[in-house]
């Protein structure tokens, strides 16, 4: 089992940056790719960026790619994503997940422990 706690959403104005932390506990990250998803109000859950186990290979959804970077310190259990440029589409609930898939997924159907989530809201 992995417990999962999500930390650094808050209010930004648009252009401002955010840094959100995804720490597990209980099992640690070791052999596993970690994920973030977003999901707004209305709207599908969608894919964002993974980070691969254990090349910690990247990957972005086109939507953040340049703004955003997805990183880890396996010594402290935590996956960091980096928010630069924000804009108000970008204002959603941010969860990070876990998945077997070594090299990582897209796909939320892949991931097996999620957190509860965290609150990104941009204002323009």
């Amino acid at each position: 089992q992995v417990q999962l706690v999500e930390s650094g959403g808050g209010l930004v104005q648009a252009g401002g940056s955010l840094r959100l932390s995804c720490t597990a506990s209980g099992r640690t990250f070791s052999s596993r790719a970690v994920g973030w998803f977003r999901q707004a109000p209305g709207k599908e859950r969608e894919f964002v960026a993974v980070i691969s186990w254990p090349a910690s290979s990247t990957f972005y959804a086109n939507s953040v790619k340049g703004r955003f970077t997805i990183s880890r310190d396996n010594a402290k259990n935590t996956v960091f994503l980096q928010m630069n440029s924000l804009k108000p589409g970008d204002t959603a609930l941010y969860y990070c997940a876990t998945t077997t898939y070594g090299s990582g997924s897209s796909l939320a159907k892949d991931y097996d422990f999620w957190g509860e989530g965290t609150q990104v809201t941009v204002s323009s």
